[in-house]
C-alpha cells in the first residue's frame, strides 16, 4: 500500500516585534532566540524610530535559523490623529537611520520635559533613572513608566500612564510630529513597504483608500489589539484595495498576556505577498 503523504504543518511568521533598541524588554539577539524557541522561522524587528537592533538580530538569526526582516515602527500624525506605520523589508538602513537620528534626539528632549513636569507634580524622578531603563535604546514613555515603578511612584506601567503619562494626563508631552505622507516616503526611500499598524476599528474603507493614495502598501490585519470583526474587515479590505496583509504579536518581551510570540498565527503566504510587493515597487522605481 502506498503511504498517504502527511501534509507539512503550516508555518507562521511574526512581523511586529520590539527589542531594547527601543522599548522592548530583551536585546535584539535575545528576541531572535525567543522567536526560535516559539517555532518562528521569520520575524520582523520593528523598533520605534530606530533600526539599530537589526544587525545584531540578523547575526543571532544566522546562528539559530531565524530570518530577520529589517523593519521600523514610525509614529505619524494625520489630522491630529496619531498613527503608527510599519516599514518592512527595508534595504537602505544607513540612509533611514540618518533620518531617524533626528527623532531619537526629539525623544530624549521629550523625556527631559516629562521628567521636569513629573518633578513639578511631586514625583522626584531623575532623567538618569529613565536613561538607565532605556539603556542604548530609543527613549519612550514606557521607559519613564518603568523608572516610576522602580522608584515606587506608580504601582505598575498602566498606573503610570493612567495617572501621569497618557494622552491629556498631567505629564503628557506630544511627540515630534511626522505626517503619514512623510513617513510613507521615508519607508519607500529606504527600499521598504509601508504598512498601517494596528488600525483597529478606525481601519475603514474610506481611510484606507485615502492612505493608499499617499502610497500605503499594506495593512496590519492580525494584531492582539484587533477583535475578530476587525481582523475579518481588514482582511477583506486589504484584498479589495490590493493592500498586502501583515500581522504580528507587537511583542515587547511579555511572558504572559495577549501579546505573546506567534500568538497571531500570521501565515507565511503573507510574507511571500509582501516580498512580491517589494520586488514590484523596486521594478517600477527602476523603470521610472
Amino acid at each position: 500500500m502506498t503511504p498517504v503523504p502527511v501534509p507539512a504543518p503550516p508555518r507562521f511568521v511574526d512581523l511586529h516585534m520590539h527589542s531594547t533598541a527601543s522599548d522592548g524588554a530583551l536585546a535584539p539577539a535575545e528576541v531572535v532566540k525567543a522567536a526560535a524557541a516559539a517555532g518562528l522561522g521569520t520575524i520582523a524587528l520593528t523598533d520605534h524610530d530606530t533600526v539599530m537592533g537589526v544587525a545584531s538580530a540578523r547575526r543571532a538569526g544566522a546562528g539559530v535559523g531565524v530570518e530577520v526582516v529589517a523593519g521600523v515602527e514610525l509614529s505619524a500624525f494625520e489630522n491630529d490623529r496619531e498613527t503608527h506605520l510599519l516599514g518592512l523589508h527595508l534595504s537602505s538602513l544607513d540612509t533611514l537611520d540618518a533620518q531617524l537620528a533626528t527623532f531619537r534626539t526629539a525623544r530624549r528632549e521629550r523625556a527631559e520635559r516629562i521628567v521636569v513636569m513629573l518633578n513639578r507634580l511631586g514625583v522626584p524622578l531623575t532623567l538618569d533613572a529613565v536613561l538607565a531603563e532605556a539603556g542604548t535604546g530609543s527613549i519612550g514613555r514606557p521607559h519613564i513608566a518603568r523608572a516610576m515603578v522602580a522608584g515606587g511612584w506608580a504601582r505598575d506601567i498602566r498606573d503610570a500612564f493612567d495617572r501621569y503619562l497618557g494622552f491629556r494626563k498631567p505629564a503628557f508631552v506630544p511627540k515630534h510630529t511626522l505626517t503619514l505622507a512623510e513617513a510613507i516616503q521615508m519607508v519607500h526611500g529606504a527600499g521598504g513597504i509601508a504598512v498601517l499598524a494596528h488600525p483597529g476599528g478606525a481601519g475603514v474603507r474610506e481611510w484606507l483608500e485615502t492612505l493608499k493614495k499617499l502610497g500605503l502598501d499594506g495593512v496590519e490585519v492580525r494584531h492582539p489589539g484587533h477583535s475578530a470583526e476587525d481582523i475579518a474587515r481588514l482582511g477583506a479590505l486589504a484584498d479589495h484595495l490590493d493592500l498586502v496583509p501583515s500581522g504580528g504579536s507587537d511583542w515587547h518581551g511579555a511572558m504572559s498576556g495577549p501579546r505573546m510570540l506567534n500568538v497571531m498565527r500570521v501565515p507565511e503566504e503573507w510574507l511571500r505577498r509582501q516580498r512580491d510587493r517589494v520586488a514590484s515597487r523596486a521594478s517600477r522605481a527602476r523603470v521610472a
